[in-house]
């Protein structure tokens, strides 16, 4: 018994290592439940920070904070048990504590849905302190007043860039409505931020490069398959795929194409949803070209991540794709 009492507090002792700062939300919840109101974030930032590119006119971390352990929007393949371990493990209170670890290890934007839970949880990490940015995806209905009231909503609650999420760009571009993508693009753009399009496709970037759509940057998937359990080549039939796990269905013509784009790109499932470590996801992403890389990370995992990042940038110095942003 007393074996295991060492290894709890052994591994205790090493998220709260990781959490730094973020214990001052500890100590909220604590005095919540005594009645007392909650304290104010302390950012203090630790370690050396992360390196940062330019959108527009934001300063971005080239390491971005991903909501999707946070948000629930998980891919984990057949492993059923993952969504629910995570909902169980990031409660609010959690996710307000990994908003601030993020913050004081230097990372200063993150990427989500349009989603007013997660959203109200982004308002109180505002209201306790944090500058954290906020990049969204709005949810568009493709009909011209809806999409423009939705994005002025969000421009008001604080957003400070918007993008069209993959999920909706891959059939706007597969239907060639271009229409769509400019109209949401230009709306975007009238509440003065930075307005981009995501795709697991990569028709996507062809196709708003082709028509000028207008796009100030562009979310694209983006990993190597070399890992376990990486799809051969006879299973690359689509864009991407749960089982077997990949979004990025050609890696390498990934690359010759942004080559060419000089807009700012965001790589995400870099880690091919958990498949590939970090260390060899980031090299890769910022070797052969992207400028900034979405992860979604649970609070013990981000002051490594961020050292991760800040070497693989170092490492991408001389790659052959400029930096654009």
């Amino acid at each position: 018994m007393s074996q295991n009492v060492d290894r709890r507090e052994f591994l205790k002792g090493s998220l709260l290592a990781a959490a730094g700062s973020a214990l001052a939300l500890g100590a909220a919840t604590a005095a919540r439940a005594e009645g007392q109101p909650a304290e104010p974030v302390r950012i203090v930032p630790q370690g050396d920070g992360c390196p940062l590119g330019k959108i527009g006119k934001l300063q971005i971390t080239r390491l971005i904070m991903g909501s999707n352990l946070i948000t629930f929007y998980i891919h984990s393949r057949d492993l059923e048990f993952v969504n629910n371990l995570a909902r169980h493990y990031n409660t609010a209170e959690k996710i307000l504590e990994t908003l601030a670890v993020a913050e004081n290890q230097g990372i200063n934007t993150i990427m989500t849905q349009a989603d007013d839970s997660y959203l109200g949880l982004l308002k109180k990490h505002r209201q306790r302190g944090g500058k954290l940015q906020w990049i969204v995806s709005p949810h568009l209905s493709g009909k011209a007043a809806e999409d423009q009231t939705t994005i002025r909503k969000l421009a008001d609650e604080g957003v400070d860039a918007m993008y069209i999420h993959g999920a909706q760009a891959d059939p706007f571009c597969f239907h060639r409505k271009k229409d769509v993508i400019v109209r949401a693009l230009e709306y975007i753009k009238q509440s003065d931020m930075p307005a981009g399009v995501g795709g697991h496709d990569l028709n996507v970037v062809k196709y708003c490069e082709e028509n000028n759509v207008g796009a100030d940057f562009y979310v694209k998937t983006f990993h190597h398959h070399n890992y376990p359990t990486a799809p051969k080549p006879e299973q690359l039939k689509g864009p991407l795929s749960e089982v077997p796990g990949y979004w990025c269905k050609n890696p390498v013509e990934t690359a010759e194409v942004m080559r060419a784009v000089t807009k700012p790109w965001i790589a995400f499932k870099v880690m091919a949803a958990g498949a590939i470590p970090p260390a060899s996801a980031f090299n890769y992403v910022f070797k052969h070209g992207a400028d900034f890389v979405l992860a979604g990370m649970f609070d013990f995992e981000i002051a490594e991540d961020v050292k991760l990042a800040r070497a693989a940038v170092a490492a991408a110095s001389q790659r052959d794709r400029p930096w654009c942003g």
